[in-house]
């Protein structure tokens, strides 16, 4: 008879720790970059939420892409 539950060894709960950290800590840095509070993150750790997550991300406003260019038209100080 088969077991049904799936039994990690150290190495790979060490491995997918390493990776999952690696993941939060890039994330939160491309959110941050992003003009986003990192915390987002977290909801990637949630099935079914992260999908939703990543969705509305690519969706909605980004404060640093969409917001207006400085003028750049100088007046003179003098007036002349």
């Amino acid at each position: 008879m088969t077991e049904s539950i799936i039994h990690l060894g150290f190495w790979e709960l060490l491995i997918g720790s390493v990776v999952t950290t690696y993941m939060l800590i890039a994330g939160g840095w491309v959110l941050a970059k992003a003009g986003r509070s990192p915390l987002w993150i977290l909801l990637l750790l949630f099935p079914y939420l992260n999908i939703l997550a990543v969705w509305t991300f690519a969706f909605i406003r980004w404060p640093f892409v969409d917001r207006r260019p400085a003028s750049t038209e100088t007046t003179p100080a003098d007036g002349s």
